[in-house]
């Protein structure tokens, strides 16, 4: 028999998370391992880069990157599928994948480790699964860690004083227009997971464990809640919806995309390519500024690519026009 993938995570990563439930919804066999000092070393076999989620697979090779792997073990396992068939609907699902790993994450972990209330909250609970045998005194020196150590890490992601009022607005504003989408539907897409529920789904969850994301997404996104739970073990309840049942909710989010994330991603490509120690775009609220990002950079040149490959499927080029996100994809 098989060995079983091995997916090294953390329950407060959203990319881990991501994985997991994607490997849930295929039921594909796998063993969720929480990184931490008991298995530590068998984590760095197969970890380049010390970061979650490494997935060793059934062979013993470690697979790094959360898109990456789920494209990988995708095309090994393509049933059920996460894509829908319709060309144009597939690229739109990876295009949300894509803002919900860089978009999503910059709204999750600025909120995650800004207020007071928030970084002792995350410090805490990450200190209690580092050291699940730990005493109270173990267990707060290792919080007290955590926090110094990523209450300085912020910045990576946009998060400072004069960004924090519109990295609210946004996340406030995506959780409106998700929760029209999906107070009529289970998925994003229609009656089960695509790509882009387990990108989004996997930042929001976070969110929604956190004290101010998640009193705020409690007050305001019901539908997103359930959504959010929803996503940890997802199903198959139906088919894919076709873009005339979609159109009327789905275009506000896919507008907000291209409002905000990607002439974000293409300045910060442009900042990289330039060596720019800071850039500035002008989004709806007022300007934003940060350092570049060049992993940013290499994902939209891989979302570009998928574009390319995907541009003549019918009626794709008319939707993304629409909603404002044609210029930065081409």
């Amino acid at each position: 028999m098989e060995k079983p993938y091995r997916i090294f995570g953390s329950e407060m990563s959203p990319y881990s998370v991501k994985v997991r439930s994607y490997f849930r919804f295929k039921q594909i066999p796998h063993l969720w391992i929480s990184r931490g000092p008991d298995t530590e070393e068998d984590y760095k076999r197969f970890a380049r880069l010390p970061i979650v989620p490494t997935v060793a697979t059934p062979q013993d090779e470690g697979l790094q990157d959360s898109t990456p792997i789920m494209e990988r073990v995708e095309a090994a396992h393509p049933l059920p599928s996460i894509h829908p068939d319709d060309p144009a609907l597939k690229f739109l699902s990876e295009l949300i994948e894509e803002f919900g790993d860089e978009w999503g994450n910059k709204l999750m972990f600025h909120h995650r480790w800004y207020a007071q209330v928030d970084k002792l909250a995350s410090a805490q609970t990450l200190a209690r699964l580092s050291l699940p045998h730990g005493d109270a005194e173990s267990v707060a020196g290792r919080a007290a860690l955590i926090l110094e150590r990523m209450s300085g890490r912020g910045h990576f992601v946009g998060s400072s004083e004069a960004n924090a009022p519109l990295i609210s607005a946004y996340y406030f504003e995506l959780l409106d227009l998700l929760e029209a989408h999906l107070a009529s539907r289970p998925y994003l897409f229609g009656q089960r997971p695509a790509f882009a529920d387990f990108g989004l789904a996997g930042q929001l969850y976070e969110c929604s464990v956190d004290p101010t994301c998640g009193a705020g997404m409690r007050a305001r996104g019901p539908a997103v809640l359930d959504w959010c739970h929803r996503m940890m073990e997802p199903r198959c309840d139906g088919d894919f919806e076709d873009w005339t049942s979609l159109a009327s909710t789905l275009v506000p989010i896919l507008s907000y995309i291209g409002r905000y994330f990607l002439p974000w991603t293409a300045a910060n490509a442009e900042a990289v390519t330039t060596g720019a120690p800071e850039f500035t775009v002008d989004l709806p609220g007022g300007a934003y500024s940060q350092p570049p990002q060049k992993y940013h950079a290499r994902s939209l040149a891989a979302l570009r690519s998928k574009y390319s490959a995907a541009a003549a499927a019918p009626g794709l080029r008319d939707i993304l026009s629409q909603a404002g996100c044609l210029l930065q994809l081409q």
